[in-house]
């Protein structure tokens, strides 16, 4: 492994001290948190899908706090243009009297950067969004601006009201890293919701890392080895979500009409390093890759219309698979 400014005991060290700090303010959702913050580590996009109230506002904030990183947010709506959200350039007066073309960044030259609501927005705003996700860059009038590093989207929907919306189209949901799915508190959890946001105490978050930090942490991952067999299964895992794959599961053949993409496959080795980091290993085993399965290939596999007419989801799809792919021993 290539040698970083961090060692693999700082980096669980790390990751579990922002793990703290979030759960500072949100209340359960541990499976959210650790996937959001996989995905930040990966260098990757998250798109979580909830109804309205969750705390998905408050959870990027609050991770934007503990790795003292500037937040931005972005309410998408229809009538949101692209150069809202790279900005724009304005005609101002020079010192010498004479007028000049200035750069105005938009929201998106940020470090973390909530896209709130993202279905909401035409398609043409939607697409502003992929450079940046991509590339780390945005591009105006022929000329390209980085970025802010470590760059990180959290882009959320609203799966109930589906009216006046503008699904994402494949080529966009593909550049997230994962898709998260964010479930309903339960009582015990919305007592506490309400005993932490009715007083006049609110809890915060204190930074306990710097944005040169989570730099090094995404290499760090990066550089973890991982077996070459174990490599092959991850590859096998994707290719099996193809219904013309050979000895596919039949649930694939029967509901799927298109698989994942290779950025499957990157997510879900680039994940697994991670979980094997966060628990203190440093070979990433068959569980890390199947724990990412389902964030990683959820948004990737297009289903058919009879799956759609008996209500098979794309959990479901790949919960077949994982079962009837076997694991060398």
């Amino acid at each position: 492994m290539k040698n970083q400014n961090l060692n693999p005991d700082e980096f669980r060290s790390l990751s579990e001290s922002i793990i703290n700090q979030v759960k500072r303010v949100i209340v359960g959702q541990e499976d959210l948190i650790e996937l959001t913050i996989v995905s930040l580590l990966a260098g990757g996009n998250a798109l979580l899908e909830g109804v309205p109230g969750l705390g998905k506002t408050i959870l990027v904030r609050t991770l934007a706090q503990a790795i003292h990183c500037q937040f931005s947010r972005i309410q998408f709506t229809p009538d949101l243009m692209p150069s809202d959200i790279v900005g724009t350039n304005l005609v101002v007066e020079s010192g010498d009297g004479g007028r000049q073309f200035q750069f105005e960044a938009g929201p998106i030259f940020a470090n973390l950067v909530l896209a709130d609501e993202i279905n909401r927005a035409t398609p043409k705003t939607q697409s502003a969004m992929l450079e940046a996700m991509q590339e780390h860059s945005v591009t105006v009038a022929k000329v390209t601006r980085p970025l802010p590093e470590p760059f990180f989207v959290l882009a959320t929907q609203n799966p109930l009201e589906m009216e006046g919306t503008y699904p994402l189209p494949e080529a966009q949901l593909d550049r997230f890293f994962f898709k998260i799915d964010v479930p309903y508190p339960e009582v015990g959890e919305l007592v506490e919701i309400a005993n932490r946001t009715t007083s006049t105490m609110t809890p915060q978050a204190n930074p306990v890392v710097e944005a040169s930090t989570v730099t090094d942490m995404q290499l760090l991952a990066r550089g973890l080895p991982i077996a070459s067999h174990v490599t092959e299964y991850a590859a096998n895992l994707v290719k099996s979500t193809h219904p013309n794959t050979p000895n596919c599961p039949p649930e694939v053949t029967k509901y799927v009409r298109y698989g994942a993409s290779p950025r499957a496959m990157q997510a879900v080795i680039l994940a697994g390093k991670i979980f094997a980091l966060l628990d203190s290993r440093f070979n990433v085993s068959y569980d890390d890759l199947r724990r990412a399965a389902l964030p990683a290939m959820r948004h990737r596999i297009i289903l058919n219309f009879e799956a759609q007419a008996e209500g098979i989801t794309t959990d479901e799809v790949i919960n077949k698979l994982l079962e009837s792919l076997p694991v060398e021993a």
